[in-house]
């Protein structure tokens, strides 16, 4: 079974009743077992998204894709990961910007292409 963690995001109407002026947030930060995802917005505009495979690999390469209502639709390319090392840690990352409005409800998840797992975080007002 996935482990999927729902980002949380606070609507305008409950800022509104809660008297603050700071903005809605949708962050998220996801992990099944050696791939995370990170996802950073407002609402259900996701501006960020990246994630990390623990470990290195040759041709390493990673893709963001959503599920909505049933129906997988990639939403970025194939991208090459580059290998860090931090420490003696060693993981591959892929970042995008997106600046992209998605559908209330639809999970965004990252794959990649040398590692089991696919982390999602579901996209919500």
């Amino acid at each position: 079974m996935r482990h999927r963690l729902i980002t949380a995001a606070v609507s305008v109407l409950a800022l509104a009743v809660m008297g603050s002026g700071a903005p809605a947030h949708a962050d998220a930060t996801v992990r099944e077992g050696k791939v995370g995802l990170s996802v950073t917005g407002r609402g259900l505009r996701v501006q960020q998204a990246g994630g990390w495979m623990d470990g290195h690999g040759t041709d390493v390469r990673a893709r963001l894709y959503t599920v909505y209502k049933g129906t997988r639709t990639d939403v970025t390319r194939w991208k090459a990961a580059t290998p860090r090392t931090v420490g003696i840690t060693r993981f591959s990352t892929a970042d995008w910007k997106l600046n992209r409005r998605f559908r209330h409800g639809t999970w965004l998840c990252i794959e990649f292409n040398r590692a089991d797992g696919a982390p999602c975080a579901q996209i919500h007002r």
